[in-house]
Order: structure tokens, then sequence, then C-alpha cells
């Protein structure tokens, strides 16, 4: 039984409007984006095509259309590959200006269907506090999506604190997401960027997030991991046992393990047993739905995900299916 409404926080958008601006300006970045192809725009980012984008990704009519047949009420809109961090100041400004304004626009239309995850320049923290100020009283915006990794800089960079700490201010969550992976010129082939390289830099970005010390600098700071977590939930037992040990981290007063509640985690693994062992480590109340809309690396039918698995029960299915991005998005709030 299906529990009304049903939250996909892992569903990507590409407005138009910020596809046409990469166009104009991108290739001095070496990030491009063409309209020649008639399946449907495709961008390049540093020699890395992807797929064309069919038009759900910037169409809302052929998107809820999609919704419908999934069985999903809402989307939390989010950016992915190239994001904004490899622009100008300026054009980055932009950019995520032209996305989240196409949120907010999306969700005026579709006030009950759509919400907006900000964008925000945040290689340049000035300009990212100042964006995010712009939009956060909106009642679109409802987090906060950010990388893995800032360009070279990892999330554990003091710059970024005081980005933080206006997010932790304003009650919003981040939600995590991979642009550029570690070493990516061994996973060139097979598309191993995306089987192996994303995942792991969901690893990377929780590990730095716990032994930088910025979960402890700002307990209030709510995260959200992509892809289950990536391979974070299966090695924070063997990062936990090297914490008791190695004297570089003797800093944490706490095991790494400890944290795992501080972070919130999406569906999509693609193995019920995978799941299964994230929901016994973590607990329901810490996964939320996601699909990667509409990649060919998500899931298709998100909410029968959830449905089926065999060791959820009603009020579980519930947790994930809506009320904890309910929660986290603050949908009773704003």
């Amino acid at each position: 039984m299906t529990v009304a409404p049903s939250i996909d926080i892992h569903s990507h958008f590409y407005p138009r409007a910020f596809l046409d601006l990469i166009e104009k300006q991108g290739n001095q970045y070496s990030v491009r984006c063409s309209f020649e192809d008639p399946a449907g725009p495709v961008i390049e980012m540093n020699g890395h095509r992807l797929l064309p984008l069919d038009e759900r990704y910037f169409d809302l009519e052929a998107r809820l259309q999609s919704m419908d047949d999934q069985g999903v009420d809402i989307h939390a809109l989010s950016l992915t590959i190239p994001m904004v961090y490899w622009a100008s100041k300026d054009l980055s400004r932009q950019l995520s200006e032209v996305f989240n304004d196409a949120c907010i626009e999306a969700h005026e239309q579709y006030p009950n269907r759509f919400v907006g995850l900000a964008m925000l320049p945040m290689q340049e923290p000035s300009l990212a506090i100042a964006e995010l100020e712009r939009v956060a009283d909106h009642h679109a915006i409802r987090g906060v999506y950010m990388a893995t990794r800032i360009g070279e800089r990892e999330l554990s960079d003091p710059e970024f604190f005081d980005v933080y700490e206006r997010i932790e201010d304003l009650g919003l969550t981040i939600f995590l997401h991979p642009v550029t992976v570690v070493d990516p010129d061994r996973l060139k082939q097979f598309y191993l960027t995306n089987f192996i390289g994303n995942p792991t830099e969901s690893a990377i970005a929780a590990s730095h997030l716990i032994f930088g010390e910025v979960l402890d600098r700002f307990p209030r700071l709510s995260i959200c991991l992509p892809h289950a977590g990536g391979s974070f939930p299966f090695l924070v037992g063997r990062i936990s046992h090297g914490w008791s040990v190695r004297q570089e981290c003797q800093h944490l007063k706490r095991s790494p393990s400890d944290y795992l509640r501080r972070f919130h985690f999406d569906t999509i693994t693609h193995s019920p047993s995978a799941l299964e062992y994230l929901l016994q480590l973590v607990g329901a109340d810490r996964v939320v739905m996601g699909s990667d809309f509409c990649f060919d690396m998500s899931y298709e039918q998100p909410v029968k995900v959830v449905i089926e698995h065999p060791s959820l029960d009603d009020a579980k299915r519930a947790l994930i299916l809506g009320e904890n991005a309910r929660r986290l998005l603050r949908l009773d709030k704003r």
C-alpha cells in the first residue's frame, strides 16, 4: 500500500535556460552543450559525454507523465554533471541563479509536484552565501545540492564553513552527489566512473565530513548521501577500526560508526540485499526514496522498489516513501 505523497529526493533536472547558458559560454572552460543530436541535448565535460538528455529532463509535462507512471507525487529537483564549479565567478553565479529560478518557476507552476534543491557556487563561498540568501526564503527551495568535492577541494575545507553555518542556521539539508570521481583515468573503461567512481566518492565525502570534524562543528547540519551512501556503509566498520588504531585519527573523539545516523541515505542500491543491510545499519528513519531520474542507471519504478521489499512493514514503507523526505524538506513548516 502506497502512502501519499511519495517523494523522490534524487531526481535530476536540466532547465533549458541552464543548457542554453552552457552552450553560449561553456566552451572556454571545456564544458559544452550541443543541441545537434535529435535525441536531445548532449553535455560534454572534460571530454566525457553524457547520453542525450530526453525531454523529461527539461519538459515539465513530460516529467509529470513519467512521475505519474511511477506513482511518484513529488520530485525534489536537482542538478548533476556538470554543476557549476568549473566556471568563472560570474558564470557560476549566473548558472546557479538560472537553475534555482527554474526550480522556483516549476514549483509555482506545480506547487504540489515540484520543489527545488538549490545550486550554489561553492568554489566562491561568499557568492554561495549570497545566492543562498537570495533563494532560501522562497517556498520552492527546500534544501541545498552540492558535489562530493568542490573542484579539487574536499568538503572538510574550512573555507566552506561559513556556508555550512548559514545552511545549518536555515535548517536546510545538504544533498550530495558526485561530479568528478577519484582517479578517473583508471575508470574510463566499462563505465566504471559511475559503477565504482560515484559510490566511492560518497565514502570519501562522508569520511571527510567526519574526520574533518564538520559534523562536530555543525551538530545540527543534515546531510543526505546518494546511491545509498555508496561504499561508505560497507566500509564504516573498517574505517572505525582504523580510527581506533591510527594515530592520525585520534583527534576524533568518537568512532566514525557513531556518525552513521548523522546522515540520510537514498534507496538506490540496485540490490534488495544491499538495501536490507543499509536498513539494518542505520534504520528505516534514515532512508529516503530516490530514483536517479532519469539516467540509464536510475530506478524506473522507485516506488515499487520500496513497496516490494520483503522486510518492510507498512510503517517503514511510509517512512521511506515520503515521511522521512517530508521532514528533511520541511514540507510541513514552510
